[in-house]
């Protein structure tokens, strides 16, 4: 058998889904009519898997696995490395500090944008978030440490 894109890109989904559930079994599922907490991360986790399977099954039409270029590697990595940190920073910078740090280093580092536009688009896509989940639909965000 022939390793393919899809088997490693298939079994990734299906161990991911897999993780989801387990680390999500302490969380109340509740019932249909009064889902708990749980209830969503292990629909989403069970058609993660559910597509992970069916990404297995058709591998068949995807590259062979060692013909796939990594030349994109290292923008990849950047990425994860600055959404990690991103989610660390998450809870003590707060929403707006953490999200617009993010947004500007992904569009000026990674992206290599105009540091000027990247910082625009950026306040306005963060302050438009921000009031659209604070003020719509009335969901508390984390706050920077500089509130009171």
């Amino acid at each position: 058998m022939t390793l393919r894109a899809d088997h490693v890109a298939g079994g990734a989904f299906v161990v991911f889904g897999i993780l989801i559930i387990a680390l999500s079994g302490d969380l109340p599922a509740g019932q249909l009519s009064m889902p708990g907490s749980g209830f969503l991360p292990k629909i989403v986790a069970v058609l993660t898997i559910i597509l992970g399977l069916a990404l297995i099954v058709r591998a068949s039409e995807s590259p062979t696995f060692a013909t796939i270029a990594w030349s994109d590697g290292a923008h990849a990595a950047l990425v994860t490395v600055i959404a990690v940190v991103a989610t660390a920073l998450y809870t003590k910078l707060g929403f707006l500090i953490t999200m617009a740090s993010m947004m500007i280093a992904l569009l000026i580092v990674v992206e290599r944008r105009k540091p000027l536009h990247a910082l625009a688009y950026s306040a306005a896509v963060v302050l438009a978030t921000y009031a659209v989940f604070v003020y719509v639909l009335k969901t508390p965000l984390p706050s920077s440490p500089f509130t009171y």
